[in-house]
């Protein structure tokens, strides 16, 4: 499901907020410039879907966006519990960054965490399948695949390059609550 949950960046014990209504996320984080969207992924994946696959069953959605939006650069990350670099790409995308250009991510299965970090607050933001978050360029976020991660995102990106992290250096990620999928 779906759910925000909002803490002060420098306590992980404390609540501000915490919602599992699509409406109540997308008002919330439209005050720090993010957006969030229900989409319909109406593909179901085979088991064995690449990136070419994935992006062939969304094209018509993908082609919209990037016109609609002037984006340059697609690609799609898929992680299953068995994937042999599940622990070392947890890691990396662990790490708090920013991007130069927007990030878009049209969860088309499974399911993760984005954090925001803004304005002495950390949002975390659990999407699952149909979820579409446009984080703007310069927010500092990171992402939690969860231990068995199981999840397909569609990445759309402003510049050529795609994804490329500037990385903070600070471990604020290990003082949050790490993602566990909903049983």
């Amino acid at each position: 499901m779906t759910r925000l949950t909002v803490y002060p960046d420098d306590d992980a014990t404390t609540i501000l907020f915490e919602t599992q209504n699509p409406e109540a996320v997308a008002t919330m984080l439209e005050e720090i410039n993010v957006k969030f969207e229900r989409w319909l992924a109406g593909c179901d994946l085979a088991d064995d879907a690449g990136p070419d696959e994935v992006l062939a069953a969304y094209r018509e959605d993908v082609d919209r966006l990037m016109q609609e939006g002037g984006y340059q650069s697609v690609d799609v990350v898929r992680v299953k519990p068995d994937h042999p670099d599940r622990v070392a790409m947890r890691q990396k995308f662990l790490a708090e960054h920013t991007h130069d250009d927007d990030e878009i991510r049209f969860f088309v299965e499974g399911a993760g965490a984005f954090y925001l970090r803004t304005g002495g607050r950390v949002y975390q933001v659990i999407c699952e399948r149909n979820d579409m978050l446009h984080v703007p360029a310069g927010i500092t976020h990171w992402f939690d695949t969860g231990v068995e991660p199981h999840f397909c995102a569609i990445r759309i990106f402003t510049t050529p390059d795609g994804w490329v992290g500037h990385f903070t250096g600070d471990d604020i990620a290990t003082r949050f609550p790490a993602f566990e999928p909903a049983a």
